[in-house]
């Protein structure tokens, strides 16, 4: 199960207002499933799922309002995991993968460079533990080399994977000899991460999970890397490999039902460049708070930020719908932090915590959207229809589609297609 990313990117730094939409193509519209964007000099890419379920990939120049777009020979199915996900490597050529869940690998690679015509299914690298794959994430290491991680196996008994690419002989290899984290089939790690800090280290933070049911995760965990190859604890003590419940540094202990989910956690640094997490989970009365935890004096210390009236019980596998998102910590300036969320029951908000202390000192209306609040409103009148979001940089995605279904066939009347639009923030013409 994935917890789907939020609709909303909290960020004051860009402009409401958005350029006259492009349109690119009508999309699948009964569940919901990430695209990509990317942006290479002059070039433009987009990655995602037509109105009959097909990954497609476009490019337009950017100077253009023109889309081209191939059609690849991998068709979604009910299930909202199966996001699509693309790179170019240091050499120019493309690579995609993606819908995947628990399933052999798909994976597509140009053989000319920026071309979308001249993509090729490889559906292998390094043709190890590549038939239970899901969540596929390419990544960049310390020299800006291509890396892809993704899981092998299922929930609650998975090993992550870490692969490197070598642009001069198009070959994969292992990154890692072994697994970064290993459940020993008893669980398995969901990662967010690694995340590069102003101290130069790869920061990875993850959770555990005992089974397909979203109330067993537990125990949110942290290492960090110069390297993505060797791995250590905060205070710079070696992590073997591969990292199990036992021996990883724990945040919070967070135990069985505890209400920590995957997904949830998010990674920061204060003023003072301390990393900072944030993430949820019941407190002493079962109510669902956010909780902040800081590296003090060589120790995690866990803070509650909130004073929410409300418990989200999440249990059962298949994606689901969050009721609590939070942002990552962000620095105001005198002596104070600020945690935007977005509450089932209290709506949009941000959270002001003194720095010093990580306590809450007051509550403020929402940091400005990237983007306008009336395009969060449906343009269809089918019921049930939401409005989807990806951002990079200052372009922005949006499409609709109906919410979740815990990754099962819907009955009854579908939607017709959304219309997949790019926008550009903070302009008023198309560029």
């Amino acid at each position: 199960m994935k917890i789907l990313l939020c609709l909303l990117v909290f960020n004051a730094a860009f402009a409401q207002s958005v350029s006259k939409p492009i349109d690119i193509s009508p999309v699948w519209a009964g569940h919901p499933v990430g695209f990509d964007l990317l942006t290479e000099g002059k070039q433009q890419f987009v990655a995602f799922y037509d109105d009959q379920r097909r990954m497609t990939l476009g490019v337009r120049t950017l100077d253009s309002g023109q889309w081209k777009l191939v059609r690849l020979p991998s068709t979604l199915v009910w299930d909202s995991h199966n996001y699509v996900t693309m790179a170019i490597d240091r050499a120019g050529f493309i690579h995609v993968s993606g819908n995947i869940h628990v399933k052999p690998l798909v994976y597509f690679r140009s053989s000319k460079p920026l071309d979308i015509d001249s993509m090729e299914p490889i559906n292998r690298m390094t043709g190890k533990e590549e038939t239970r794959c899901t969540y596929p994430v390419f990544m960049r290491g310390p020299s800006n080399e291509l890396i892809f991680r993704y899981r092998d196996g299922r929930s609650g008994s998975g090993n992550e994977i870490y692969n490197v690419y070598d642009e001069k002989t198009r070959q994969w290899a292992r990154l890692l000899d072994q697994p970064l984290t290993d459940g020993q089939g008893r669980m398995n790690a969901y990662p967010y991460g690694p995340v590069r800090g102003p101290d130069g280290y790869f920061h990875l933070l993850w959770v555990w999970r005992n089974t397909p049911d979203c109330s067993t995760n537990h125990d949110l965990s942290y290492a960090r890397s110069k390297d993505m190859v060797h791995w250590e604890t905060s205070s710079g003590k070696p992590q073997t490999l591969p990292m199990r419940v036992e021996t990883a540094e724990i945040v919070d202990a967070v135990p069985v039902k505890g209400g920590i989910i995957n997904g949830c956690s998010r990674l920061a640094w204060d003023s003072r460049k301390r990393p900072l997490v944030t993430y949820h989970k019941f407190d002493e009365n079962g109510k669902t708070q956010a909780y902040c935890a800081r590296l003090e004096n060589g120790k995690w210390v866990n803070h509650v930020v909130s004073d929410w009236d409300y418990r989200w019980y999440f249990e059962g596998g298949g994606s689901i719908q969050n009721e609590i998102h939070l942002g990552g910590i962000s620095v105001l300036g005198g002596g104070k932090l600020a945690l935007d969320y977005d509450h089932i029951k209290y709506g949009l908000g941000r959270l002001i915590i003194d720095e010093q202390s990580l306590k809450l000192i007051a509550k403020q209306p929402p940091a400005p959207r990237a983007w306008p609040a009336a395009l969060e409103k449906p343009e269809s009148d089918f019921p049930g229809m939401t409005a989807k979001f990806a951002q990079k940089g200052k372009y922005l995605l949006r499409w609709e589609t109906l919410p979740p279904n815990r990754d099962r066939p819907r009955e009854g009347p579908l939607p017709g297609p959304s219309m997949l639009r790019l926008y550009q923030l903070g302009a008023s013409q198309p560029n």
